[in-house]
């Protein structure tokens, strides 16, 4: 959570010239690419880890409520293995695969 908010901050309330030690070197157009190349990549990580904390809430939730470690698709039981792998999983194996397929003969 902690990375995450250094993450935002500086993605969101970084400006050019903050990034660039000041309004001097603002204006040389390769300063410009490069902070804003470094604040997008700072976003791209915010917004991953971000992703990632929701699903780590939703993988509580179902500790919570038991439907933990079962398949959302075919309501089997997940095997360990692939929990270890994937804590935030809903899917087992198969029926990942299966979704997988599914979105590459779509795509």
């Amino acid at each position: 959570m902690r990375d995450l908010g250094l993450l935002e901050t500086r993605s969101m309330n970084t400006t050019t010239a903050d990034s660039s030690g000041g309004p001097i070197y603002s204006d040389h157009m390769s300063e410009l690419g490069s902070d804003a190349i470094e604040r997008e990549k700072a976003f791209m990580f915010a917004s991953r880890d971000g992703a990632y904390i929701s699903q780590l809430e939703d993988a509580l939730a179902r500790i919570k409520d038991g439907s933990f470690g079962t398949c959302r698709v075919c309501s089997q039981p997940i095997p360990i293995a692939r929990l270890e792998a994937v804590p935030t999983t809903t899917l087992c194996v198969p029926c990942k695969e299966a979704e997988q397929d599914q979105k590459q003969r779509t795509a």
